[in-house]
């Protein structure tokens, strides 16, 4: 675990309540990244203008963080955490993880 109040989920986890439409993905890396790569239906909001408060209410689904490997997403639901909001997961091993299980990417 990369951080004891921040869990873990893999990407099989993620990619099943994706298509099950029980998680909102939320991807944190920057407009650069996103726009050569990203997951279908993951919602973009870079971190380095994060805003807890704007994240998308992800009404009954639940809200998990993703970046390229994992680090920027921990860092992402630390400060919503800070921010008193709910959301303490992210997808372990990014993109890189997502793509190396075989799972469908897209062009930004």
């Amino acid at each position: 675990m990369a951080h004891p109040s921040v869990e873990d989920l893999s990407v099989e986890e993620v990619k099943a309540g994706m298509d099950a439409g029980k998680i909102l993905l939320v991807d944190v890396r920057e407009p650069d990244e996103l726009a050569v790569e990203r997951i279908p239906g993951a919602v973009e909001m870079p971190l380095k203008s994060f805003d807890p408060a704007a994240l998308p209410d992800p009404g009954d689904k639940r809200l998990v963080f993703s970046c390229r490997s994992g680090n920027r997403s921990v860092t992402a639901s630390l400060l919503a955490q800070e921010a008193a909001l709910p959301y303490a997961a992210h997808m372990a091993g990014g993109l890189k993880a997502w793509k190396a299980a075989g799972f469908e990417t897209e062009s930004g």
